[in-house]
């Protein structure tokens, strides 16, 4: 019942401040995955750090999941960009 009444009053709100991004520009996405890496990065630097002792190995660990990470993140928001479902 208190929902009904939300989502009854939140449709107006939604039609008027919504922005449309069905369709999100692939330099968007880029930045996306380089800002959503380099927080990645960091925690995968120091569980690296944390598990092995070794800065360098540790390092190396965290470079390799960057460039990884960063590629499949942005090849997996170009494609959630084409499904229409929820939009």
């Amino acid at each position: 019942m208190i929902l009904d009444q939300i989502l009854i009053s939140n449709k107006g709100y939604k039609k008027r401040y919504t922005a449309d991004i069905s369709n999100e520009k692939p330099l968007r996405s880029v930045v996306k995955a380089i800002s959503w890496r380099l927080i990645g990065t960091i925690d995968t630097l120091l569980v690296s750090y944390l598990l092995t002792g070794e800065w360098l190995l540790a390092t190396s660990i965290a470079s390799i999941d960057f460039v990884t990470k960063l590629l499949l993140y942005f090849f997996h928001e170009r494609i959630w960009n084409r499904i229409q479902w929820g939009k």
